[in-house]
């Protein structure tokens, strides 16, 4: 019934897109694009443009004001369809002030509901609402969370879906919207966001002492990139187009760290065509910031674990960076192919990282990816295996651990050493001019390759395996596997230790973070009490700053319910939100039966309101095991 209804969409869509005095970005109504995660109906109507007018209340935890939504539609379209996820919506008119008939349908524990509004040949609609103090896609923070602890913030996090709970949109990832927003925030605090300021760094002052903060965004985004942030927060320039936004007391820390950032968009730039965002700053969060980074346009907000001061993780910012063409410029339609978004990114990433630093370093990066793709391999299904979370395009949400980061950019890897980087790099670069500013799939992807770089060669076709890299469990034969001679180096030191050398003669001065994670992460998870206090007296792992150090530490702890590392997991637990960090921590306290369940329960019941909605409900699962 889907394919049957997708073709049906595909007739309607030209005379949509006809209609459109304003060009908007067009929509992909092949079948594999039809996004199960929306309620929208955007062949028949569909939003162009979001306009924002929201008052941020700090003590009652919402949003109250209006979304402007500017409508492109059939000729006959009676209705349009948008998404929403517990807003209170208090009336609906047209442009011009006429109460539009509306209503909201059921509620789905994952999609929100279906706000359908009747247009009644409306162009533009506005909504007036007020968001729940739980709405998913926003964390407020009480003072004492914050760096400085004296005053609250505010920040949303709007991918996959989170945004409906506080924009009433049609919030898929294949209907790009541009977008304005006017926020008004108490006086003593900042507003920042994910588009060109228009009211400068300290907004305009109201007679009531509040501020009013006014911001555009130009270029049709998908709108899980609309993006927020209110607190005490200062700015940094670090270059003619970058800078950095964080609370005072961690600026000059973020600024040391980022240094490096106008080489990175020069060398993205020379790689795969012009920087087309015009700045690009970046905001560092509370800890509670549930991922590394999100490339939200123009301010990618990024974790404060990545600052550890010797900018071993500033390949977060080149990942973040990268989005800025694939993710954000060249858009998966849906979520079932995220991997357009994470592999091609992490692969892009690779390559700033060896053109600012060179081969090793981003050779390190590599190896470690790898890794973590056999890691997940064997978790989710491997060869022998046919589940979804096994391949690039998939169920939504069925990732198989880091698998569309680490197999999607392996295959690009291939790509390139299989027809040589000058021809794809060409290519990459031409792709990303092509399909600007619009959704892809798969399929869409695959078809540019076949017509743009094999060009009807059947021997590269077959040496190639472009359809079992996409759609096929497992990893492919012709994989390429890239090794570091640095990552080496620490293997010979893991050899020794584990056969049973001793802990101090190590010598850890001057690693890098992913030296670290090699040492650790290839210590067999079968060790006895004394081998592990002689490891941690040693190297002081329980007492780390770098927290990507203490997450793996602790995950050996806890495999072998090592107590005394116990209070180390509940500072750190209780600390750091971070999903990539925390989650294989409760995850293996589960496995420890009744003895982890328990201590994963009571920390949990202490660290949920320091965690992100999405974060918290992630563990949730764990926890329930889900």
């Amino acid at each position: 019934m889907r394919i049957l209804f997708a073709a049906a969409l595909m007739a309607t869509a030209a005379p949509l897109a006809a209609q459109s005095s304003a060009s908007p970005a067009p929509i992909l109504t092949t079948p594999e694009a039809l996004d199960v995660w929306t309620h929208a109906e955007p062949t028949v109507a569909r939003v162009t443009h979001v306009g924002l007018d929201l008052n941020v209340d700090f003590a009652s935890e919402t949003l109250t004001g209006s979304a402007k939504l500017d409508i492109l539609a059939q000729p006959d379209a009676k209705q349009i369809v948008l998404d929403v996820d517990d807003l209170d919506i208090s009336a609906v008119t047209d442009g011009s002030g006429k109460a539009l008939q509306w209503n909201v349908g059921a509620d789905d524990p994952e999609l929100g509901s279906a706000l359908t509004v009747q247009l009644d040949g409306a162009k533009q609609i506005i909504i007036t609402y007020r968001t729940q103090p739980g709405a998913t896609a926003l964390q407020w923070l009480p003072p004492e969370m914050t760096a400085g602890k004296k005053k609250p913030y505010l920040f949303s996090q709007g991918q996959p879906i989170n945004n409906r709970s506080w924009i009433p949109t049609q919030d898929s990832p294949g209907i790009r919207q541009t977008w304005d927003a006017t926020l008004t925030v108490p006086g003593d605090l900042v507003a920042v966001m994910s588009a060109e300021k228009l009211s400068g760094d300290k907004g305009e002052k109201l007679k009531d002492g509040r501020r009013r903060f006014r911001f555009r965004m130009d270029k049709p985004v998908p709108p899980y990139l609309i993006a927020f942030a209110v607190g005490d927060l200062k700015f940094k320039p670090l270059g003619p187009r970058s800078g950095v936004w964080t609370e005072p007391s961690m600026l000059d820390a973020a600024a040391h760290e980022f240094t490096d950032v106008e080489k990175m968009i020069d060398a993205a730039s020379d790689l795969y065509g012009p920087y087309r965002w015009g700045r690009y700053d970046m905001l560092v969060l509370p800890p509670s910031f549930p991922y590394g980074g999100m490339e939200n346009p123009m301010l990618t907000f990024l974790t404060p674990t990545i600052i550890t001061g010797d900018r071993s993780n500033t390949d977060v910012v080149a990942h973040e960076l990268a989005h800025s063409w694939s993710g954000n410029l060249v858009t998966n339609a849906t979520w079932s192919d995220s991997w357009l978004n994470e592999g091609f990114t992490t692969y892009f990433e690779n390559r700033i990282m060896e053109s600012v630093y060179g081969k090793e370093r981003a050779a390190m990066y590599a190896d470690l990816d790898w890794d973590g793709m056999k890691r997940d391999l064997a978790r989710y299904g491997g060869k022998t295996r046919t589940g979804a979370a096994t391949r690039l395009h998939g169920d939504p949400g069925a990732t198989g651990g880091q698998l569309d980061y680490f197999k999607g950019s392996n295959f690009l890897r291939m790509l390139e050493v299989t027809v040589g980087r000058e021809k794809w790099d060409a290519y990459l670069r031409s792709y990303f001019d092509r399909h600007a500013f619009q959704p892809q799939t798969t399929a869409g992807f695959l078809a540019d390759l076949r017509a743009n770089l094999l060009q009807g060669d059947p021997a590269l076709e077959l040496k190639l395996q472009l359809d079992r890299w996409a759609y096929a469990a497992g990893l492919p034969d012709n994989a390429v596997h890239i090794t570091s001679t640095t990552l080496a180096a620490v293997d010979t030191k893991l050899k020794a230790f584990n056969a049973g050398g001793p802990a101090s003669a190590v010598q850890t001065d001057g690693w890098s973070t992913q030296e670290w994670l090699r040492f650790l992460n290839g210590i067999p998870r079968k060790q006895t009490p004394q081998r592990l206090a002689e490891l941690d007296k040693a190297l002081g792992l329980s007492d780390s700053t770098n927290a990507y150090v203490r997450s793996a530490w602790l995950e050996l702890a806890i495999a072998n319910r090592y107590e005394p590392a116990l209070p180390s997991l509940q500072e750190f637990a209780t600390r750091v939100g971070r999903g990539l960090l925390i989650r294989p921590l409760y995850t293996g306290l589960m496995q420890q039966g009744d003895w982890g369940a328990d201590i994963a329960r009571k920390l949990f019941a202490e660290a949920r309101p320091t965690y992100h909605p999405t974060v918290a409900s992630g563990i949730e699962q764990i926890i329930a095991g889900k």
